[in-house]
């Protein structure tokens, strides 16, 4: 019996040292992926921060020129025009057709799956939504040119066959998965009792849909649309392709424009030297565009904490 005893101590002993070096060494991991996760983080701002300094103080291009200019034309030689505010018009144009595609039909949608649609069909229909976000930009891209362009020119012949809006739609399909999953999540995480108390009221199914669940689900229907807008706002491949690369104010969907990302592109294809003002102009077009999405997802998260409900 005491062989036997101290036989189990020292198991138990030899378990109890495994599992402390087993907790050691996951809590070591989680903090080495947030430190390099910060690390990546704060070399991207470093990178950005250091070309945009040498593209204002090196290349002489003025600050005020670049945040209020309307003329972005770094490629003409010695008329050169470093105003940002024609990528900006074009991102955004972009950005406003994408959401008004995306969220609507991504919000009916999820209400439709989450409110309406038998479990039979919600288990086929939110893994056929969600193939979409798999499917690479550039094919999203190719189809806004050769379908989503020719049935716009179709109906309006006023369309050039580079145009935001085409681009915008094409931006608008890519990010409605994302629109539809995370507020389909949002509004099934909603209690079954604020339903059943609804019902019990005399509500009817349409009412307990819009007027209880989706405001209980608000937080997560605005942290999927600024999450849809700040993916749209990032977008590089589609706008590439399909919106054209004439940098200018864009007010006219019918038009061409050319967004931040799209022009990074340009510069980036080898066609322009390493050395010159025009190079040292995509970092400070990067950096802005970094900024931006920042503030969409600063803002996401006070929207989140702000309306945020609890249930018990």
């Amino acid at each position: 019996m005491p062989e036997h005893h101290d036989g189990t101590v020292k198991l138990v002993k030899r378990s109890e040292a495994f599992r402390r070096v087993s907790e050691r060494g996951i809590m070591s991991s989680l903090i080495a992926s947030a430190v390099f996760t910060t690390l990546i983080t704060a070399s991207i701002i470093g990178v950005l921060s250091y070309q945009s300094y040498k593209f204002f103080r090196l290349e002489e291009v003025s600050v005020v020129e670049f945040f209020t200019g309307f003329e972005w034309n770094p490629l003409l030689g010695s008329e050169k025009h470093f105003g940002i505010w024609p990528l900006i018009s074009g991102t955004l144009m972009v950005t406003l057709i994408a959401m008004l595609v995306a969220i609507p039909l991504g919000l009916t949608t999820a209400l439709y799956l989450s409110e309406y649609a038998p479990r039979k069909l919600r288990a086929a229909l939110k893994p056929a939504l969600e193939v979409l976000a798999g499917i690479p930009t550039v094919v999203y891209g190719f189809f806004a040119l050769t379908v989503i362009t020719p049935v716009l020119q179709g109906v309006c012949p006023g369309f050039e066959i580079y145009n935001v809006t085409s681009a915008g739609i094409a931006v608008g399909i890519m990010c409605l998965p994302i629109v539809c999953s995370i507020s389909e999540d949002s509004l099934r995480a909603v209690p079954r009792s604020l339903r059943e108390g609804a019902y019990g009221l005399g509500a009817t199914r349409f009412d307990v849909s819009f007027k209880i669940v989706t405001p209980a689900a608000l937080s997560g229907i605005i942290a999927a649309s600024l999450l849809a807008i700040a993916r749209a706002v990032g977008e590089t491949m589609i706008v590439a392709l399909a919106a054209g690369n004439l940098a200018r104010l864009v007010w006219n969907p019918t038009e061409q424009g050319q967004t931040m990302t799209a022009y990074m592109v340009q510069i980036f294809l080898g066609d322009v030297s390493n050395f010159g003002a025009e190079y040292h102009s995509a970092y400070a077009v990067a950096a802005v565009l970094f900024a931006m999405t920042f503030i969409i997802t600063y803002i996401g998260h006070l929207i989140r904490v702000r309306f945020r409900e609890v249930y018990e």
